[in-house]
């Protein structure tokens, strides 16, 4: 079930509609229900890998907690790390079969083939259930956490499968923690009129970043992406820019409809995305940036690996194992990987030459602060993350190769000025339309960025400009949206991974 559907458009009033309905004290099961429910639009079977993981670390939990209790008397400490080996064992070995499987038989092929063994390992071909990686990170996160002593084992099944499932934010995040999910299920926060008005302020603004603008911006990136050899120079530069602001619009769109949908079930959900094209270095971007799961390898991975904490070596190889960890979660192909270790590599490059940009600075007496200077370096930022999205977009990293050699050797620079960047899927109206939008979604970054909540702002004026703001929005989406054949929903990107 896609949030841009007009089955959650009937299924999310109703769930909402119930939930303040009925008592308290079964709206938990409620939840669950609508959340299993949703999962299982998709493909119900694999909801038995749902409750797989729930089980596993639900029973890690208990155990990690009675083992920690005993842990001076009985050898607790050894049975604690057996526990939670084991519950990460159980989850990414699922996790493993189904998303890696084929790409490691693939890969051994391949390497076999080049030294001349004919290996003819099957393939499997098992469809990617919808989620999973973010559902077994998530359940995996409350395994560590309750190892680590910082949340309390849950008792209740039901409210635990809750916190794995939760419908808004199941199957593609923000990755919820323990510590802040998981608490709000314990004590549900009561409804009231500014959560509700918020909520749908934020759903609003997500349906516009993914249905006016991801949608029909991905109607030129693919057309280009999609005949590269025909679509080269100038118009792969476009497409690949464009690119970087349709995956923003569209997993940001998703996450910002995840979090206005559980406001208004007074649930509050973790900020995913912090205008992160104002960043001014990659480092920074990636704090921006997909927040939960940024945050999720910084203290599952990152840190326990030793992080910044046993010199500059040790550190910068412990970014480049985290980001390419980071590549292979987003997708089974040495793409993904090769993207997130330029991620790691940009990083490590800034901060080897964060001696020499000083000493320049106070030789040409630029001033670091400076606004001409901030925006040198957040344009410098995009050009480096941008220049790495050529290789998640990219059918396979030959291509992305192909597709960066030819834009650094545009020569059709007229076609900024004769119109045929109007004939790669979007007419003159609708590529006008589309820069305006992204305009628009500049601002909103730039005063999200300076601290200024627009939401806010909205909210202190009188009710009849609320509504008004409201109708508008809601028109400019059903006008301006991308809608496919019979108003179909287009998939977000991110539920692939």
């Amino acid at each position: 079930m896609l949030f841009n559907s007009l089955h959650f458009l009937i299924f999310f009033p109703i769930v909402v509609g119930i939930y303040y309905l009925i008592p308290q004290k079964i709206r938990s099961y409620w939840l669950l229900a609508a959340s299993y429910y949703f999962y299982m639009c998709w493909n119900a079977k694999y909801v038995l890998l749902l409750l797989f993981s729930t089980v596993v670390t639900y029973v890690s939990g208990i155990l990690l907690e009675k083992f920690a209790k005993n842990e001076k008397n009985t050898g607790g400490g050894v049975k604690r790390k057996l526990c939670i080996a084991a519950s990460f064992i159980l989850n990414l070995s699922i996790l493993f079969v189904f998303k890696y499987l084929d790409f490691c038989i693939d890969s051994l092929n391949q390497i076999m083939g080049h030294l001349h063994i004919a290996l003819n390992a099957p393939a499997y071909d098992l469809l990617l259930p919808v989620g999973i990686s973010f559902y077994t990170f998530q359940a995996l996160g409350y395994t560590m956490d309750v190892y680590r002593g910082e949340i309390y084992a849950e008792k209740n099944f039901f409210r635990y499968a809750l916190f794995v499932s939760f419908f808004p934010q199941l199957v593609a995040g923000p990755i919820e923690r323990s510590k802040n999910l998981l608490r709000q299920l314990d004590k549900p926060a009561k409804p009231c009129f500014d959560s509700l008005r918020d909520g749908f302020f934020l759903m609003l603004w997500g349906y516009f970043m993914k249905v006016v603008l991801a949608d029909r911006i991905a109607v030129f990136v693919d057309t280009v992406y999609g005949d590269f050899e025909t679509y080269t120079g100038v118009y792969l530069i476009v497409a690949t820019v464009l690119f970087a602001v349709q995956i923003y619009c569209d997993f940001s769109g998703y996450s910002v409809i995840a979090m206005g949908a559980a406001k208004i079930l007074g649930i509050g959900l973790m900020e995913n995305f912090d205008a992160p094209y104002l960043s001014v270095s990659v480092a920074e971007f990636w704090r921006r940036w997909h927040i939960s799961l940024s945050s999720w390898f910084r203290d599952y991975l990152y840190i326990p690996l030793g992080g910044s904490r046993r010199g500059k070596t040790r550190k910068y190889v412990n970014l480049l194992l985290t980001f390419g960890v980071s590549g292979l979660w987003h997708g089974a192909d040495w793409s993904y990987v090769i993207w997130g270790l330029l991620n790691g590599a940009w990083q490590i490059i800034g901060d080897l030459l964060k001696p020499f940009k000083k000493k320049a600075a106070v030789f040409l007496d630029i001033k670091e602060d400076s606004l001409s200077h901030k925006c040198i370096r957040v344009v410098t930022t995009f050009f480096l993350v941008d220049l790495a999205w050529v290789f998640f977009r990219a059918d396979s990293a030959f291509a992305a190769l192909r597709i960066i050699k030819r834009m650094f050797m545009a020569r059709n620079h007229w076609v900024w000025f004769d119109g045929s960047l109007f004939e790669c899927g979007l007419s003159r109206q609708n590529f006008t339309l589309m820069i305006w939008g992204i305009l628009l979604l500049f601002v909103v970054d730039i005063c999200k960025y300076r601290g200024i909540s627009l939401r806010k702002v909205l909210a202190k004026q009188d009710y009849w400009a609320q509504c008004l703001a409201v109708a508008a929005t809601v028109l400019g989406i059903l006008l301006f949206g991308m809608w496919g054949a019979g108003y179909d929903a287009a998939n977000f990107i991110y539920f692939q991974f």
